[in-house]
Parts: C-alpha cells; structure tokens; sequence
C-alpha cells in the first residue's frame, strides 16, 4: 500500500513540462511562389532568436504548404487547430482558403494573422483571433480611384477573378469609384482569348473608356494585360496588390510599362526600420526585399511583440496582445489592429512599373 501510495504521489505531483520553444505554424503555397515570403520570415525568425527569443525562449516556425488550394488549406488548419504546440498561425496568402480558414482557428481558439488576405470578408464576422497585416480591399481599392480620378480617368474597365480576392477588390473598387464620379462601362472576368478581347475592346470603345482596372491574381492579371497589348490596348492599368510583384513585368511584358499598383511597402523609404530591414535582407541574399518579404517578416516580429506584452503561454493570449500593441512600427509602416482584426494603419503606397522595377508614387 505504502508503495502505491508513493507512485501515486509522485505521478500526482508531476506537471507537464514547460516547452523550451514556442511555435508558430505558417501556411503559404511554398512551391509555386518564388515571392521571398520564406526569406522574408527566416529573418525575422533569425533576429528574434538572436537577440533572445521570444520571453527567453526560442521561436520556431512549422511551415505547411498549402498549394493555394482551399481542401489542402482546410486540412492543414485542422492539423494546426489540434497541434496544442502551435501557439498561432501566419498565413493563408489566397483570401479563398483563408476564409473558410479562418473558421476553423476561431473556433479552436487560435489566432490567425494573414499577411496577403485583403477580401473584406475575412474580418467581417465578429472574429476574435482572426487579424491580417495590411490593408483590406476597401482601403486600397480607395487609394487607387483617388489616384486614377487625379490623373483625369472618368471611364473605366474592371476585369477581375471570379474568387473572394477578385471579387472583394473589384467591388470595393466600383463602390470608390462611383463615389468619384466615375463610370465602370464594363465588368468581366473571363475571355477565351486575344480575339475575343479585341471585341469586348470594340464594345469599350463604343462606350467610351479611358482605362483597365485589374482585380486578379498572378498570372492572369498579368496575362490580361500582355494580350491587351498584344491588340492595341496601351492602359493605362491599375491593379491591386496581387501584381506586386516580378511576374508582372516578366508575364505582362512592353504592355505592363507604366501600371500601378496598390500594395504595401517602399525600400527606399528613409524610414530607420525600413533601411535596417534592406540592409539586413540584403546582406543575407543578395537581392532586395519584396512586399511579401517585409509583410512576413512584420508577421512574425507582430506576434512576437503580442506573446512578449502578455507574457503568457496560452492560445488566447496572443490576440490579447495583437489588439494591445497600439500603433506598431514595422517595415510596411505603422500598423495597428482594429477590434474586428483589420490594419488601420496608414499603409498603402501606390508603385508604377518602370523599366522594369516597382517606383513608389507621391502621395
């Protein structure tokens, strides 16, 4: 008796022991996308790590590969939702996977920051962990009407992707513009070919237009504006932060020359956080660092700066500290999360493609 009386004193007393690192999963279409995301938060891993971790212990990432497909993007937040080491997630980058993503993190209680998912969706269901690192569709889509309506366009085309991203900017956008006074003439999101868009281009011209606003992914929207070239069509093009990004003059070719964008994001801003990211991006590389780049790496450093205020270990923690970080410096600009997970910080920077390279616009 004496002796189970030990055994079951001592298996009583014994608590789990605390984890030595602290996990974040990340979820992005690793294989298709040579977009420096990865390098992105590598880095900000590497800092974090260097300079102590995260409340003296060391930060770890759990990178899940989610192809941009939304029954590969489901199982894989089941996956994380039940892996209690898992204290948050980074990702989706597509808003079609990280909507019905988002439903799954919610109800296991795990914060999720995606930082690409614009679709004014995603925030608009009183979620309490769910939170992305950039602007929504409504903020970019106002930012870029403003800017067309400034350089005198009253006509306008939208083409768009029959998906949440698509069909969320392409809204947001048509309600800006009207609010500017200007007329969308046509609206679609598919053509077969360069022949059938060169009549949907006759019908434009009857109409009267004066410019092609983009709401798709790479490649379409890129290849949308190579085949407009290809008949005639010069633009000018505006698009949305999908198309910051290489691919756009690589695919778009002579015909992407001059298109603007709305995104995140200036390497050459002076500000100190900007040009010590650069620098270290660099250093580490060799190239300069992309929009998805730095959005990766505010990411990570945002939920290291959340799980460091509260200083605790659990799940719901980590919103906690996300909604208490205030106006927050990262590399893209001030951020600060609103209550229903959105970024109200000033943070759009609208880019023109020249010879090749992203050039940031005044203001």
């Amino acid at each position: 008796m004496l002796g189970l009386f030990l055994l079951f004193g001592l298996t009583g007393c014994t608590q789990p022991a605390e984890p030595q690192e602290i996990v974040i999963g990340v979820v992005w279409p690793f294989a298709a996308d040579n977009d420096l995301f990865n390098e992105g938060i590598d880095l900000a891993v590497k800092e974090i790590n260097a300079s102590g971790g995260i409340n003296g212990k060391e930060l770890k990432l759990l990178k899940e590969d989610d192809g941009s497909e939304v029954v590969k993007g489901i199982a894989i937040a089941e996956s994380l939702a039940e892996n209690k080491s898992v204290r948050a997630v980074i990702g989706h980058r597509n808003s079609f996977v990280s909507i019905p993503a988002a439903a799954i993190y919610e109800q296991a209680g795990l914060t999720m920051l995606s930082p690409a998912s614009t679709a004014p969706e995603l925030t608009q269901n009183n979620y309490r962990h769910i939170f992305r690192d950039l602007p929504g569709d409504e903020e970019i889509a106002r930012q870029l009407a403003n800017h067309l309506a400034g350089q005198g366009l009253r006509r306008l085309v939208i083409y768009y992707s029959a998906d949440a991203y698509g069909t969320g900017l392409a809204n947001s956008f048509e309600d800006a513009a009207k609010l500017l006074g200007i007329t969308i003439v046509d609206r679609f999101n598919y053509y077969s070919g360069p022949e059938e868009l060169k009549r949907l281009h006759s019908r434009w011209q009857a109409f009267g237009f004066d410019g092609v606003f983009i709401a798709s992914s790479l490649p379409g929207g890129a290849r949308l504006i190579a085949d407009a070239g290809q008949i005639g069509i010069d633009g000018p093009f505006a698009a949305g932060n999908a198309l910051d990004a290489p691919e756009l003059a690589a695919i778009g070719g002579k015909a992407a020359a001059g298109t603007v964008v709305g995104s995140v994001f200036d390497p050459g801003s002076d500000r100190p956080e900007v040009q010590r990211f650069v620098a270290a991006f660099r250093e580490t590389y060799r190239e300069k660092p992309s929009s998805h780049a730095a959005l990766g790496y505010d990411a990570v450093k945002m939920l290291a700066a959340a799980m460091e205020k509260t200083g605790r270990q659990d799940r719901a923690s980590v919103a906690e500290g996300l909604r208490n970080l205030g106006r927050w410096p990262g590399v893209c600009g001030v951020h600060e999360l609103s209550a229903a997970g959105d970024d109200l910080g000033d943070l759009v920077v609208l880019k023109q493609l020249q010879d090749g390279e992203f050039v940031a616009l005044e203001k």
